[in-house]
């Protein structure tokens, strides 16, 4: 479950993380009043006008049909309402959102931490994820950090350091200073970075993170360590434990399918292809998609019922799958263990009947418990589907369908 900056920073500050201070807003109005009200709060003329949606590229990335980019300075409360009025209800295009973009329903009035002082301001890369190939957390850092640094990584991987952290031991204290000596740091920023990197570690873990990025992370002129970014992913398999984070969900940045999807415990992720798929397991669910590409077709979905599956989740399925205007075919692989065919095969029955004319071909392969059964209902349904029960079959099936 992703966050936005504005939620994400609120939830670092609980654990003593420094951030840039800033105020969420939903239109220009308030935008200009956040902006005197920062003022007030720090002295300074300037404040940034952001974005606030699921994707990264902001500062880069533009206003559909303006040339407003996602991330701007005002430098009058007169400007940040015009910046706002700007940003606010438009489409935003990033390099991670694609053409279609997205909807700016808020920004985040933010504190100007580019002050002038004694010392050059700095800007630095940090993140901390798993690292699934050691079973460890890894602290990943770069003292290239702002907009570019997936060009830093491809370019000079060298500049990308690696700290990884016993997951039993926790980050130690050496680690952290570690971190800030090779950030080139020293006096007052090196101790600012070793208690942030501290605090943002003790975050990652006790909020039940999948990814948490600051870029850039920021070093003031007066020596301060803070988050000017932050992008957070929770892992959504510990929001059991964290009720007060789910409530943070944000739908209207999610695919509408998607959303759906997880209504009726399906496991679903929107693709681009021309072949729905509808498979139990997510190996076999894998493996039907590799089929799918090598019979000349593309998967439009990755789509796993689970073993639980019955009538109503895969109608459920259906539904959704046929949503998507490129689909030229839908394949149905089921392995009968856990789940039965013949329930597979009722709520392909009970999707066609409810749906009505399905103008896409369906094709069928059930095999495992129950599977001569579930045939029989197909067979007896009257219903356009075609059969399949060996994986090649459906493949040429497939490809006859798309070709």
């Amino acid at each position: 479950m992703n966050l936005h900056e504005y939620q994400a920073k609120e939830l670092l500050k609980k654990y003593n993380v420094p951030v840039q201070e800033g105020i969420p807003v939903d239109n220009a109005g308030a935008a200009e009043e956040a902006y005197k009200n920062l003022k007030v709060q720090f002295g300074n003329n300037f404040a940034v006008v952001k974005a606030q949606i699921h994707a990264g590229g902001r500062g880069k990335g533009k206003i559909e049909g303006t040339e407003q980019r996602g991330v701007a300075v005002g430098k009058s409360a007169e400007d940040v309402k015009q910046i706002a009025s700007n940003i606010l209800g438009g489409t935003l295009v990033t390099i991670q959102t694609g053409p279609a973009g997205k909807k700016v329903n808020k920004v985040l009035i933010a504190q100007d931490v580019y002050y002038p002082g004694a010392n050059p301001v700095k800007e630095f890369y940090l993140s901390v994820l798993l690292d699934r190939a050691k079973g460890q957390n890894v602290i990943m850092y770069s003292t290239e950090g702002g907009m570019d640094i997936e060009e830093v990584a491809h370019n000079t991987p060298d500049k990308i350091f690696k700290e990884w952290v016993h997951p039993g031991g926790g980050l130690q204290p050496f680690q952290a200073r570690k971190i800030a000596f090779n950030l080139g740091l020293s006096g007052e920023a090196l101790k600012s970075c070793v208690r942030f990197v501290t605090n943002l570690y003790n975050a990652y873990v006790g909020l039940d993170c999948a990814m948490l990025e600051i870029n850039p992370l920021f070093k003031t002129s007066d020596e301060k360590i803070i988050a000017v970014d932050c992008k957070m992913n929770l892992d959504d398999n510990a929001l059991m434990r964290h009720p007060d984070l789910e409530a943070m969900r944000d739908i209207s940045e999610e695919d509408p399918t998607e959303v759906e999807a997880g209504k009726y415990n399906l496991n679903f992720v929107k693709l681009d292809g021309n072949v729905g798929c509808m498979v139990n397991g997510a190996g076999l669910a894998m493996a039907t998609m590799d089929m799918i590409k090598l019979s000349g077709g593309e998967p439009a979905n990755f789509l796993d019922v689970g073993g639980t599956a019955n009538a109503t989740t895969v109608e459920a399925g259906f539904r959704i799958i046929l949503k998507d205007p490129k689909v030229k075919a839908i394949l149905i692989n089921i392995f009968g263990g856990i789940v039965r065919c013949d329930r597979v095969a009722q709520g392909v029955i009970d999707a066609y009947k409810s749906i009505g004319t399905i103008k896409v071909p369906i094709i069928v392969r059930l095999q495992g418990t129950n599977a001569e059964e579930a045939q029989q209902l197909i067979a007896q349904s009257g219903l356009k589907v075609q059969s399949a029960i060996l994986l090649s079959e459906a493949a040429a099936l497939v490809n006859k369908a798309v070709s």
